[in-house]
C-alpha cells in the first residue's frame, strides 16, 4: 500500500473517531442523567454504554495519532533540526 493511501485511511479514521468522541461526550454530558436512580435504569445503562464507546474510541484515536506521527516522522525530524538544531555562535 502506498504511503499516500495509508495516510488517507489514517486521517479518515481519525476524523471518524474524533467525531464519535465529540458526539458521545456531548450525549453523556448534556442528555443522559447522572447518578444511580432506579427509575432511570435504561438511561443509566445507555450512559454507561456511551461511556464505554467513548473510552474505546479515545484509545483507538490515540493509536491512530501515533501512527499518523510515525508516517510523518521525516517531516517532523527535518523541521525539528531546522528549528531546534545546533546553531553556531556567529548567528
Amino acid at each position: 500500500m502506498k504511503k499516500k493511501d495509508l495516510l488517507w485511511y489514517v486521517s479518515s479514521g481519525m476524523f471518524v473517531l474524533f467525531s464519535l468522541l465529540g458526539l458521545t461526550g456531548l450525549i453523556n454530558w448534556l442528555l443522559l442523567p447522572r447518578g444511580c436512580g432506579t427509575d432511570k435504569g435504561f438511561l443509566i445503562s445507555l450512559r454507561h454504554f456511551f461511556r464505554d464507546v467513548h473510552e474505546w474510541a479515545g484509545l483507538l484515536f490515540i493509536i491512530l495519532v501515533l501512527v499518523h506521527l510515525w508516517l510523518h516522522k521525516e517531516y517532523l525530524l527535518n523541521n525539528w533540526k531546522t528549528y531546534f538544531g545546533k546553531k553556531s555562535l556567529d548567528d
